[in-house]
């Protein structure tokens, strides 16, 4: 008896439109220099405010100060949730 043929599956290759919409949703280039500017104002908004005796940068909210800059630092690790 004759041997039958061993057909072959093609492989699989996701459709065109599928790899573009992903490369889109990747291109987050923004995220690590807002990131470190934001840690960076936030831990200099405490430099300053412990440098001067706590009569900068805003004299008018005294200790809260430190929470402006703390909120900096916070605003910093909620851009890094971003970084792919």
């Amino acid at each position: 008896m004759p041997k039958s043929r061993i057909r072959k599956k093609a492989d699989y290759t996701p459709p065109p439109a599928r790899q573009a919409a992903a490369v889109k949703l990747s291109n987050r280039s923004w995220v690590a220099p807002v990131m470190l500017a934001m840690f960076l104002i936030g831990l200099a908004w405490i430099v300053v405010f412990y440098v001067t005796d706590g009569s900068l940068p805003i004299d008018s909210l005294d200790n809260w100060n430190i929470v402006v800059g703390f909120g900096f630092i916070a605003a910093g690790f909620g851009v890094s949730t971003q970084w792919k």
